[in-house]
């Protein structure tokens, strides 16, 4: 898995709405701060994919993961630089998400942490 493919991932993980409880605030906690992560990145590239389009993507993922994703990958892969912030962000949803036990379909476990 990329490192763009993880965070895309988390992203979709991390907007589950068939989470309950204690394990839904801690994923849901861990997607806001992913999302508002890779938000500060797209939006601080300016023009382009980077910029103001790259953010509509990233809400528009989160009202339809599986119809964005390609877009999404194609935005994140775009110059997009994957910080520390980001990565281990999305390695925690996934971790979390697995910890509630439900299972990342094409997530390898050692791509998880």
């Amino acid at each position: 898995m990329t490192e763009v493919e993880l965070v895309a991932t988390a992203l979709a993980t991390g907007a589950a709405t068939d989470l309950t409880g204690t394990s839904r605030g801690v994923v849901h906690d861990l997607h806001t701060a992913l999302r508002e992560a890779v938000r500060r990145r797209l939006a601080g590239g300016g023009d382009g994919v980077r910029g103001a389009y790259g953010v509509r993507v990233l809400d528009a993922y989160k009202t339809d993961p599986d119809v964005w994703r390609t877009r999404l990958l194609q935005v994140l892969a775009a110059g997009m630089e994957m910080d520390e912030e980001i990565l281990g962000t999305a390695r925690a949803v996934l971790r979390a998400d697995r910890r509630a036990g439900h299972i990342t379909v094409g997530l390898a476990s050692s791509d998880a942490g």
